[in-house]
């Protein structure tokens, strides 16, 4: 068997880290930046951090906000026009997964036009070209779209997310500052950071997994284990702990895919806008739970990696259960609801149902599953 990995070209960590930027794009020679970003990252000034600097070498830019939380094919398509209309040569997306996706999806289409129609982007769409050069600044420690050769795109008219896989779409360079994260908000890193452990885990346990990214899949959750509370109460240990574990855990994924907890999340925040790391969350332990018989050992490395001590000395049915008792715990302890009381509507199930069996990431998951059982367990959830 032949495993591939994908990863950026180049990537930088670190406090201050952001400062590389000029010097990769005044050694490239480019002449302006597309800079896609949220409206709240604009209006809060976390944006800024990247324009002041561009502002302060004299470099020019045209920033594109029309982006929602969950990126919509319409975001997209007046991306594409408002890139075109620019004159820009290069991006810089800066944000979390939104504006991320957002900007794999115009820098795809502008470099493969034959792809204008976004929903011809679902799935390992044949395109041919590079997307256009692009640097990622993530400001959220889970998402890692960063180093991931995926995106999410949601169709509003038919309710649904669609994921895009393209080797294409990776960002050529990631800037990871944790000080571009540091005014996240207690619920957004959270969220964020509990999205990031959903990866590690799910890649970690999808079929597809092999000794590579085992290792990157091992280490992102022991770094998250230790950094997400920190992170939460605004540590810098914690930001900087849980700006690494995040990339670690999209080196690991991005490769070999995940399972039918993202696939089960993707609905929710399709069809109620729930925040993808919040549905992650929520949805991770019951997932764990029902595919634990599929595991083999792994569980118990997963559990020694969150802390839990003894594990050499337990059962399987002792190490599966601290392995999801660890899970739940970390999610409490940072807020995070138990169940999906208030968010999902039991008329809603069977349509969620039958889009988390047709998504993208179902495949990979570790255990084969039916519509019929993704439904129980989003009732086991109500």
């Amino acid at each position: 068997m032949v495993n591939r990995i994908v990863l950026n070209g180049i990537s930088y960590h670190g406090s201050g880290a952001i400062s590389a930027i000029v010097d990769e794009v005044k050694g490239r020679g480019f002449q302006k930046a597309f800079i896609c970003s949220d409206p709240d990252l604009i209006k809060f000034g976390v944006t800024g951090k990247v324009t002041d600097l561009l502002d302060k070498n004299g470099m020019a830019y045209t920033v594109y906000s029309d982006i929602k939380a969950n990126p919509t094919i319409e975001n997209v398509q007046h991306g594409v026009k408002a890139f075109q209309d620019s004159g820009a040569d290069y991006m810089i997306a800066v944000g979390g997964g939104s504006s991320m996706d957002t900007a794999k999806a115009i820098g795809i289409i502008i470099t493969n036009p034959e792809f204008a129609d976004v929903r011809s982007l679902e799935g390992v769409a044949p395109t041919k070209n590079k997307c256009v050069f692009t640097i990622a600044v993530p400001t959220t420690a889970g998402t890692a779209a960063e180093v991931t050769i995926n995106y999410v795109i949601t169709d509003v008219e038919k309710k649904r997310k669609f994921v895009c896989v393209d080797v294409h779409d990776i960002p050529d360079i990631a800037v990871i500052d944790p000080d571009m994260m540091s005014s996240m908000p207690k619920g957004l890193t959270a969220a964020t950071g509990m999205d990031a452990l959903t990866h590690a885990i799910e890649g970690f346990t999808t079929k597809a997994a092999w000794e590579m990214t085992d290792m990157f899949h091992l280490k992102a959750i022991e770094i998250i284990s230790r950094s997400l509370r920190g992170a939460v109460d605004n540590t810098p240990e914690g930001r900087e702990g849980m700006a690494l574990g995040q990339y670690i855990a999209g080196m690991g994924f991005s490769n070999v895919g995940l399972g039918i907890v993202h696939s089960m999340a993707h609905g929710l925040g399709a069809l109620y806008d729930t925040p993808h790391g919040v549905a992650n969350a929520i949805i991770l332990p019951t997932v764990m739970e029902y595919n634990a018989p599929n595991t083999g050992d792994k569980y118990r490395y997963i559990a020694a990696a969150m802390g839990v001590e003894g594990t050499e000395s337990m059962t399987q049915e002792q190490y599966r259960k601290a392995a999801v008792d660890a899970v739940k715990q970390l999610a409490a302890d940072v807020g995070i609801p138990s169940d999906l009381k208030g968010i999902l509507k039991e008329e809603d199930v069977d349509f969620l149902s039958e889009s988390a069996y047709a998504d993208a990431c179902r495949p990979g998951n570790p255990r084969d599953t039916s519509v019929e059982e993704i439904k129980q367990l989003y009732l086991s959830l109500l």
